[in-house]
């Protein structure tokens, strides 16, 4: 575990780069790094969150920006922008379940070859999807997500970049972290010592790099 500025952070980022996001609505979310990430300009990216945020506000900002070419996500409702640039075609938009969502991040980060869900049988949501059956049931095969890099938050790491979590912040954050090549989170406090093993949400080994967004302007 490495600590960088937000700005070195968000030059990992590259273009073309598919990037899970962690937070909802902004809510347990490295808003530092993503403003230096929308000044960088790094374009051509694939978002992959819950959501797209207010366009005004935290990673919806990447979206008015149109530095998201392609956005995986479970509702977009709160940003006017994201259906805007859909509707004319400027944004290629997949929308997934929360729920499927999840799972299919979960099951990268478990090394698992999908994970078969009910939800979308009989809707746009499974064209093109295989189908099985399982004791007379039909479920969706809904394959791994896996990202080039996430760009998550944490309330705390310790020296050794494990995290922990208060409140609602953890969200999808936890899940992203074992799930892409390259994570980078940003921290509202880095411990000069080690956190109580109990508090432990994420380990350490998880984490490439961390932000300290007390030191950030």
């Amino acid at each position: 575990m490495k600590i960088i500025s937000a700005l070195d952070a968000a030059k990992l980022i590259k273009d073309g780069d598919s990037v899970f996001i962690g937070g909802f609505l902004g809510c347990g979310t490295a808003h530092k790094t993503i403003e230096q990430l929308v000044k960088l300009g790094t374009k051509n990216l694939t978002q992959i969150s819950n959501d797209t945020a207010m366009a005004d506000y935290s990673y919806g900002k990447l979206i008015a920006n149109k530095q998201i070419s392609k956005l995986m996500a479970t509702h977009i409702g709160t940003n006017k922008e994201t259906g805007r640039q859909m509707s004319a075609g400027e944004l290629d938009v997949t929308l997934i379940p929360q729920g499927t969502l999840a799972e299919r991040i979960r099951a990268s980060r478990s090394g698992l070859g999908g994970v078969l869900v009910s939800t979308g049988i009989g809707t746009l949501v499974a064209e093109g999807k295989e189908v099985i059956n399982v004791d007379g049931k039909d479920y969706l095969l809904e394959k791994p997500l896996h990202a080039n890099v996430a760009l998550i938050y944490a309330t705390y790491a310790d020296k050794y970049g494990n995290l922990s979590y208060d409140g609602t912040t953890r969200n999808f954050n936890t899940l992203m972290a074992m799930a892409a090549d390259l994570v980078i989170v940003e921290v509202e406090e880095v411990l000069d010592k080690a956190l109580n093993p109990n508090s432990v949400v994420v380990p350490g080994v998880a984490v490439d790099y961390v932000v300290d967004s007390r030191k950030e302007q």
